[in-house]
């Protein structure tokens, strides 16, 4: 007799369905697998038996032999991991006479088995149940650990099981699990509020305005400045005057964290906007993503979110330089030999570093020890290709110790914040018709005319910056989205020379550059 059932594959952040087929008979012991499985997979020929032993499975006889083929449809698709566990457990009892229901066709499954027979928590859980969903399966099984994570997709019966006898149970009618539903929304809104506030930051106010005006227009910001001057505590304030997701956004973030293996423990789904971290001792295969078995990498788990590159000239120039496709494109694209993956990577990339290797150069209160061309070989760590892509450059000072029981704060969080969607509001509804654009940075080169609406008086000015900062054709577009978005900040219709003057003043490491080129000449 032939069973069949519903799973899936991960290929990249997506799933694809895998039909499970099990044909056994009375026979010569044995256990194949067929349709492109990996070594996970074919090891369950070994562990699915012994869970069926151990499971107690009414009517079940472990002495009888039976002959088995589990075929894994497409046969042309790269089968992984040890997922099919489950439904191959299922059919083949279902096959075997042992389950009542007429088919399980109407039925998806995943999951991994225990030798006891438990069902085990597998990755990816979030696309495959939206996969199966999309094909029209009603109920899908999943383990117990993953229900929380599977139960935020709607139109879908998620059925948590906890050992195979469980699903047995369930699927012979002779016990009820109640399905398993998320209200993904509500938990948006119910997110606990940051402890962090820039109402923290004192003294600092030219680069609070600056974080305020990328955030405004999702644009890259690099900040430059001596040790102790305050960039990581600003940095790790971005999330607090970052606009909420929205429930797509939620999902599609929470899969591609679901198939990083991070959505483990308390945060089954992701509700709030990622903020990365990473060592400057990452890998260029850790930042973007790939290895043996494909994962997202750190571009792709800041996805709609903020990655945060501190030490930013210690990391090896190899590693900055392949992010200059996701800054470029928001997508990573990654070759192996299994096959071809795309990783979603639009994220804001918020940099911090020091301006040369002691750290001091341009501090009022240390003295720099460093050569001119050492500073300026320790700036030039940073490509010319990936500076351009980096919208927004500005120098920290460090607040004297004196100053800081008097300075005040910019803004608090909750102010920016507020400012920050009162922008976003303005650039929602002028890219309505623009597919895939939703902040100034996304905007593309030939619309950037049309967007700014530039008068002749002010195109002169923009003329007379470019040629004065010699700066390439690339930044002279960012030059432009930055002006945009401070022009929406000002609640200008169109961008005008002081939105520009202020933009330029935001490529200082530009200008310091060129100024200690010229000086080293």
């Amino acid at each position: 007799m032939v069973a069949k059932c519903y799973s899936a594959t991960i290929s990249g952040v997506n799933a694809r369905t895998v039909e499970i087929e099990v044909y056994s008979r009375i026979g010569t012991s044995s256990f194949a697998i067929v349709g492109l499985p990996d070594a996970a997979t074919k090891e369950a020929r070994d562990r699915i038996p012994t869970a069926i032993n151990n499971s107690a499975i009414e009517w079940y006889d472990p002495k009888r032999e039976y002959s088995v083929t589990v075929n894994l449809a497409p046969a042309d698709v790269k089968k992984e991991g040890s997922l099919f566990d489950l439904p191959i457990a299922m059919c083949f009892l279902k096959a075997i006479g042992l389950l009542h229901v007429m088919s399980l066709e109407n039925y998806a499954m995943v999951g991994e088995l225990s030798l006891s027979g438990e069902v085990r928590r597998v990755n990816g859980i979030l696309p495959i149940v939206m996969e199966m969903k999309r094909i029209g399966r009603r109920t899908v099984l999943v383990p117990y650990g993953n229900r929380l994570e599977a139960s935020v997709v709607e139109g879908i019966e998620v059925v948590p099981v906890r050992t195979l006898q469980e699903a047995v149970a369930h699927v012979n009618g002779e016990v009820k699990i109640s399905p398993v539903y998320s209200d993904l929304a509500g938990l948006i809104e119910e997110q606990t509020a940051n402890a962090d506030d820039f109402a923290d930051v004192k003294g600092q106010d030219g680069v609070v305005r600056a974080m305020e005006i990328a955030v405004a227009g999702g644009h890259n910001i690099l900040m430059v400045g001596s040790p102790g001057s305050g960039k990581t505590m600003i940095a790790r304030r971005v999330p607090t005057i970052l606009p909420p997701l929205t429930v797509e956004e939620a999902l599609e973030v929470s899969r591609i964290h679901s198939v990083a293996g991070a959505t483990k423990g308390t945060r089954p789904f992701v509700v709030t906007r990622p903020f990365r971290a990473p060592h400057h001792t990452t890998s260029a295969i850790g930042l973007l993503g790939g290895g043996a078995k494909a994962i997202p990498g750190e571009v792709s788990l800041a996805h709609r979110g903020v990655l945060f590159l501190d030490e930013f000239a210690e990391f090896p120039r190899s590693v900055l330089e392949v992010l200059r496709q996701p800054l470029e494109d928001g997508h990573v694209g990654v070759s192996r030999a299994m096959g071809a993956y795309d990783y979603p990577s639009r994220f804001m990339l918020v940099a911090a570093m020091n301006p040369c290797p002691c750290g001091y150069h341009n501090d009022p209160t240390h003295h720099c020890r460093c050569k001119l061309g050492k500073i300026l070989q320790y700036q030039n760590r940073i490509s010319g290709p990936l500076m351009d892509r980096i919208d927004i450059q500005v120098g920290v000072q460090a607040v004297p110790l004196k100053d800081l029981q008097t300075a005040r704060s910019y803004k608090t969080s909750a102010q920016l914040r507020e400012s920050v969607m009162r922008a976003r509001a303005i650039q929602r509804e002028r890219y309505r018709d623009m597919p895939g654009v939703l902040v100034n940075a996304e905007v593309k080169s030939r619309d950037l005319p049309t967007v700014c609406g530039l008068e002749s008086d002010t195109l002169e000015l923009l003329q007379k910056m470019i040629s004065e900062f010699n700066l390439s054709a690339r930044a002279y577009d960012r030059l432009l989205r930055v002006g945009r978005t401070i022009a929406d900040l000002a609640g200008h219709e169109k961008v005008e020379g002081p939105d520009l003057a202020e933009a330029a003043m935001l490529r200082q490491l530009d200008m310091e550059r060129e100024s200690l080129a010229w000086t080293a000449i």
